[in-house]
């Protein structure tokens, strides 16, 4: 069923609450699905075999597209509309019945729905929550078989498995302090949002994609025990009370989405969101070249880049890990006006976002910014353009932009002279620029695939001034926007390290860079992390269990502290 055939509130919001949303949630839900349109996908239905890699889906979507609203043309390919994050926390250890019963519900769901954005796709992926559940634990004999292994370095915790509990990462809030206590001081304020980081510990997470809500909510509601899927009587997978379905965050991704999402809810920033972004920061994520193949991402890796021991043969090796985050975003700062912030009265024109953004030393350009801007008004709209291409000038460029040693960027100057300057002639952090400092192979290739997109809701929020001076006073719980990040990548590590890299409080330091000019720090606050293992296909239903016997089922695992 397309979004337009679903537009009626009154229904759309009762098969909300048939899926599990609260009353609030439900209503919030039927209005963001009454601003999206149903997508033209003319080239969408793909007779492909079903992929080995779970999250492989290019095959299935619309092909790429050229955009071009002003900075020239950009490659982009863009996903189903809504998707749906379920972390469910198992009351016991799954038994080989469970397993079977898992994997008949999931290829249920594939017999009832197309595979494709106008059916729906479901991936299943596992926390270290849940491998600690199997005879001797993540760490045990049992998951070190088949666990992938690092091909170099240690996770945080010492082990060298592939998947790894997260941590927190520079710039989270750690028991109210940014960093945690006695981390060196970093002077990234968190204005609005300085909320803390829960390492969250649930075993697994559905994430299911569609365009179209009311399919969301109908496999989430089978799941759940409705006995009604895709319009017939369908018997309910018999569970048995093994699943806690906990709450679920929405994503949707489409182009001018969040523009109209701002002013129904009467945002005071609205005007300022470029209309034709998909994106709350007006800038298009949804660039090809930024995203890798999906083997790259996978543990058995490809030509370019394999930074564990796994093969693509190995029970494991075309699987991967997912990190999966929560993330408020502090659109008031980042759209100011001047003189409506004290802290800031220099307001943030659209010149200033692109630096954030990307850099601000993009070679043979103008002036160093990779778009240009409307220099009489840098705030209506966005003041530039959504599509921006990603550029890739190699790891160290977030280096050469923070240490600055070239000065004011000048269009007259050598290409590798200009990649030493940037716009403002002061040092600046890009965070695209930050980001390409690990996240990419030796040949340039991008080693993870993104699949974060804007959110709304209250999760996490706290009560909040909007501006010091004559702002309104917001309620705790309010709806507002968020950044529902997913990430497919090869391991936890890789991960930590990229995020570290993205945080860039070593170049802050080193350069004496303005806290301020560091790209997008202190916009973002993640309340909530949590990275999984994504089986291949194959094995997606309650992997090693087939190894275990559980006719009876071992004592549920105790929560270790921080466990995320």
């Amino acid at each position: 069923m397309s979004l337009n055939d679903f537009k009626n509130h009154t229904i759309s919001r009762r098969n909300a609450l048939r899926a599990g949303f609260g009353i609030a949630a439900a209503t919030q839900l039927a209005l963001l699905e009454s601003v999206a349109v149903s997508p033209y996908r003319a080239s969408a239905e793909s007779a492909a075999a079903l992929p080995s890699i779970q999250f492989d889906i290019g095959n299935f979507i619309k092909a790429p597209a050229t955009f071009n609203d002003g900075a020239g043309d950009v490659l982009a390919q863009f996903g189903p509309v809504f998707t749906y994050f379920v972390p469910v926390v198992l009351t016991r250890t799954p038994t080989n019945t469970d397993q079977r019963v898992l994997s008949n519900a999931l290829n249920t769901i594939e017999q009832s729905y197309p595979f494709s954005p106008s059916g729906i796709f479901v991936f299943v992926s596992y926390s270290a929550r849940y491998f600690d559940r199997l005879p001797g634990g993540l760490n045990g004999s049992l998951c070190q078989t088949f666990m992938p292994q690092l091909r170099s370095g240690l996770n945080p915790d010492g082990t060298t498995n592939a998947l790894a509990r997260s941590v927190a990462m520079p710039t989270d809030v750690v028991q109210g302090v940014v960093g945690g206590p006695g981390a060196p001081t970093k002077n990234v304020t968190k204005d609005r949002f300085n909320v803390n980081l829960v390492l969250e510990n649930n075993d697994m997470l559905f994430q299911m994609r569609s365009d179209s809500v009311s399919n969301l909510n109908d496999v989430l509601a089978w799941l759940q025990g409705s006995n009604r899927l895709a319009g017939a009587s369908v018997r309910s997978p018999a569970f048995n009370g093994l699943m806690s379905f906990q709450t679920t965050r929405v994503q949707f991704v489409q182009q001018g989405m969040p523009r109209q999402v701002a002013t129904t809810n009467n945002f005071e920033f609205a005007t300022r969101i470029n209309p034709n972004s998909p994106m709350w920061m007006g800038f298009a994520d949804q660039q090809v070249d930024s995203s890798g193949p999906a083997r790259i991402c996978t543990f058995a890796g490809n030509s370019s880049a394999n930074l564990t021991n796994a093969t693509a043969s190995d029970y494991f090796g075309l699987g991967a890990v997912q990190h999966f985050s929560h993330v408020i975003l502090d659109l008031y700062q980042f759209y100011s006006l001047p003189d409506q912030d004290s802290r800031h009265p220099e307001g943030e024109g659209a010149d200033e976002r692109i630096m954030y953004m990307f850099r601000a030393n993009q070679i043979r350009t103008p002036d160093g910014l990779p778009t240009p801007f409307n220099t009489t008004d840098p705030f209506t709209n966005g003041g530039c353009p959504a599509f921006v291409n990603n550029t890739f000038q190699g790891r160290n460029d977030a280096t050469l932009s923070a240490r600055d040693a070239g000065g004011l960027f000048k269009s007259t100057d050598p290409a590798a002279t200009q990649q030493t300057e940037t716009f403002t002639g002061l040092p600046r952090i890009g965070h695209e620029a930050a980001l390409q400092r690990s996240s990419r192979a030796a040949d340039g290739t991008p080693i993870h695939i993104r699949m974060d997109g804007p959110g709304l809701s209250g999760m996490d929020v706290p009560q909040f001034q909007t501006f010091p001076t004559g702002g309104a006073t917001v309620s705790a719980g309010s709806n507002q926007p968020k950044l529902q990040f997913a990430i497919f990548v090869p391991t936890s590590e890789f991960f930590r390290r990229i995020r570290t890299d993205v945080a860039a409080q070593d170049l802050q330091a080193q350069f004496k860079v303005d806290p301020e000019d560091n790209g997008l720090e202190r916009f973002i606050t993640t309340t909530r992390r949590q990275n999984f293992l994504v089986p291949p296909r194959s094995v997606r239903a309650f992997p090693l269990v087939e190894f275990t016997s559980t006719a009876v089922a071992p004592t549920p695992p105790a929560d270790p502290p921080g466990a995320g």
